[in-house]
């Protein structure tokens, strides 16, 4: 009741909110571009789940074009440079990963980090969505799931060798969503999203695919330490 009580009190027309909008709207299509790209890459260094990679790349553009269209809706512009510069830490490890042809640091950016960030925002943004957006999302976050299935699947059956490469990927990246988060806090807040469950969401999203891989609960615990040092 309290979620819906927040949202009878959002303005979704007033100017303050269209402003946080055109930022907010615009980092989760620049988001769903860098996935569409990435996967694409990663086919690339993974020649045998090509067709998986595509696939899930083809589902990102299906999302991104989905976000676009929440923007318009709204009568509202996305910040694309804004967006663009909002993920380019990211967005330049993994093309270095890319280039020095380590497909673990690329799965950690891609399918874990950048979609666990991305279900987070998403399962927050849900409540508090206009009715147009939200059904969107919705459809959305359920097909987030399978991309960060993959990366598990594709990380525990290569876990032993792929463990040293994580923790130093995990190391390097993390810090970066902290630095996001706080950079999105105040606009996040105008939608009615707080920080706070940001990053919970995320934590338990992250932790559960770290879990999954193959991870001790003390490990999750070090390597979620990362972030929270930046925090």
């Amino acid at each position: 009741m309290q979620e819906l009580a927040l949202r009878s009190e959002l303005d979704f027309n007033s100017e303050t909110y269209k402003d946080a909008y055109s930022r907010i709207n615009a980092i989760v299509i620049e988001g769903e571009q860098e996935a569409h790209q990435n996967y694409i890459d990663m086919a690339q260094l993974l020649p045998e789940d090509e067709a998986e990679l595509i696939r899930l790349s083809k589902m990102e553009n299906r999302h991104k074009k989905g976000f676009q269209a929440c923007g318009k809706n709204l009568d509202v512009t996305p910040d694309m440079d804004y967006a663009q510069q909002f993920f380019s830490q990211l967005h330049n490890n993994f093309q270095t990963a890319k280039a020095e042809g380590k497909i673990v640091t690329c799965l950690l950016i891609q399918s874990l980090i950048i979609e666990a960030f991305a279900i987070a925002a998403y399962n927050i943004y849900i409540p508090v969505a206009d009715p147009f957006a939200r059904k969107i999302t919705e459809g959305v976050v359920k097909d987030e799931y399978t991309h960060l299935n993959f990366g598990e699947i594709w990380l525990k059956e290569h876990f032993e060798a792929s463990k040293a490469e994580l923790e130093e990927a995990n190391k390097k990246n993390l810090p970066i969503v902290w630095q996001m988060l706080n950079q999105v806090e105040k606009d996040a807040e105008v939608l009615g999203m707080e920080k706070e469950a940001l990053v919970e969401d995320f934590m338990i999203s992250y932790g559960e695919a770290l879990s999954n891989i193959g991870f001790s609960t003390r490990e999750i615990m070090k390597m979620s330490s990362h972030g929270l040092s930046a925090a």
